[in-house]
């Protein structure tokens, strides 16, 4: 593992402005955005609703974290440098804009990623850190992308891990924006005529910004914008690879509460999205992932969202990786579609980490997963397996025990559709899974460098409350210890048989993270 991220510089890279009106109004904001917080109501004892607040990811890394905010138009105490754990925000569209004298100058997505390298060199410089964490949303992925793809191996010839040590993205539209409705006429107008800089998120310009030496003609009829060339350090440096275990995506799922233009933008692109950018187009292949019921921006959006702060804090600053997989099942032989749904949550947090249902247009695709997404293509991840869920801890904070087991849960059902005729019926059909139960899982970290001890049980073999279990017995072995991570295999209950053989299992993979 290459020199740990946490406690790096972390510069924030926003999406989208739009015309004039929407960076004047993003240059005025000393955070550009990464300050909004939310405001929700729970409901407590006798239905009395109860406040909940989310502070914002600035303000909750400063208090959490311990990190400093820079503003670089603040004076500050003389010959007092930066401290690494500082938040840092790329100001790229004030060249856009009159406020601060001189001719604006148009947008162009190239430019702010040669922006963004001098304030990394800039932070470095002042920090003394070697590298830099960026979190970004929207088209501030891109921006991100651009800059660790094409800038740096193309300008520099160098690696994108000499400057970045990990990337987080918000509803970044890896794989572009694309409609709905339109039969592919609004894209094709969008990059025809530009507007406020749009054909960023059309095929065209985005092969030619995330793609060293780019071929004048045009993509190739295989280039995804979502495939980012993965790199463990032997790839050429002109392939403009990253480590794609160092990319985490968070998703949205919720188009219902985005209503810019009104609700427009939402209906053009569909139910399947965050109400900008459509699910599949959200994720770059191969990337960590979760998925939250939340829109693209607002104040039910990613960004201001407990979901998307509990993801980014643990990514960035976790010290353990886990990835729940369904591996060796065999499916019945019928005509009936066979999906799951998958809810990862962490004990001590008031959120879901990672939710995966069909209400929310994200199921996890059993009977051909690889046609999960048409443009993501998701990798499997050996025998077949089918991805359930990733999600990041940390044995550092706080549990409910003074060094008990780290808790996470994972909700699995299983769902099935049947079609004749190329079209669903529901003759026979029960609107509810067939099969549901839950797996709870708890993680006794041991001495550094030591796999860690590990129990598993469902939730239909515990009486009582799953909040007053205790792990017991002998800890789940590890099966393959050679790889230098723990991983085992947890059978299903016997009622899914049936469903999904008797060979199903539920693969646990624990691996160290920095």
């Amino acid at each position: 593992m290459s020199t740990p991220s946490a406690g790096l510089p972390i510069v924030y890279v926003r999406g989208y402005a739009g015309g004039s009106p929407g960076i004047e109004k993003a240059v005025t904001d000393p955070f550009y955005g990464f300050n909004q917080g939310s405001t929700h109501i729970r409901v407590g004892r006798e239905d009395n609703p109860v406040l909940y607040q989310f502070e914002s990811p600035l303000l909750r890394l400063h208090l959490d974290e311990d990190y400093d905010i820079v503003v670089e138009g603040r004076p500050g105490p003389t010959g007092e440098a930066p401290r690494p754990r500082s938040i840092w925000i790329h100001r790229f569209y004030d060249v856009c804009s009159p406020t601060y004298g001189g001719r604006p100058e148009p947008f162009n997505l190239e430019t702010a990623a040669r922006d963004l390298l001098a304030l990394i060199e800039r932070v470095r410089t002042r920090t003394g850190a070697p590298r830099v964490n960026l979190v970004a949303h929207s088209m501030g992925g891109l921006i991100c992308r651009c800059l660790m793809q094409k800038i740096i191996p193309e300008e520099r010839g160098e690696r994108a891990t000499a400057y970045v040590a990990k990337l987080f993205t918000y509803g970044t539209p890896h794989g572009g924006i694309t409609f709905a409705i339109g039969f592919g006429i609004p894209e094709a107008l969008r990059d025809l005529f530009n507007f406020n800089g749009s054909d960023v998120f059309g095929p065209e310009r985005m092969y030619q910004y995330l793609t060293p030496h780019a071929d004048p003609g045009g993509p190739p009829d295989d280039w995804h914008a979502v495939d980012m060339p993965d790199d463990d350090g032997s790839a050429p440096v002109h392939a403009g690879g990253f480590p794609l275990d160092r990319v985490f995506c968070m998703v949205g799922t919720d188009a219902d509460d985005y209503d810019v233009a009104h609700g427009i933008s939402a209906a053009a692109v569909g139910p399947r999205s965050d109400g900008l950018v459509q699910i599949e187009n959200a994720q770059v292949t191969g990337a960590n992932r979760a998925f939250a019921y939340r829109s693209h921006s607002g104040r039910y959006g990613l960004v201001n969202s407990e979901e998307g702060y509990q993801n980014l804090r643990r990514f960035l600053f976790g010290d353990l990786r886990v990835r729940v997989d369904l591996a060796g099942m065999s499916l019945p032989k019928d005509d009936a579609v066979w999906q799951a749904e998958a809810r990862l949550s962490v004990r001590g947090l008031p959120v879901l980490m990672n939710e995966r249902v069909a209400a929310h247009s994200c199921p996890i695709q059993l009977s051909d997963p690889t046609t999960e997404s048409r443009r993501t293509r998701p990798v499997l991840t050996g025998d077949d397996a089918v991805p359930l869920a990733t999600t990041f801890l940390s044995t550092r904070l706080p549990r409910p025990q003074e060094a008990g087991p780290l808790r996470f849960i994972l909700d699995l059902d299983l769902l099935s559709l049947h079609e004749q005729h190329g079209l669903f019926h529901f003759r026979d059909h029960v609107e509810t899974p067939d099969f549901t139960d839950t797996l709870i899982i708890d993680v006794q970290p041991t001495a550094t460098g030591s796999p860690p001890n590990v129990w598993a049980r469902w939730n239909s073999d515990v009486p009582g409350a799953i909040r007053d279990l205790s792990p017991v017995g002998e800890p789940l072995p590890d099966q393959d210890p050679s790889d230098g991570s723990w991983m085992s295999r947890i059978p299903l209950p016997a009622t899914t048989a049936p469903i999904l053989g008797d060979g199903a299992r539920v693969r646990l993979r624990i691996d160290p993270w920095c």
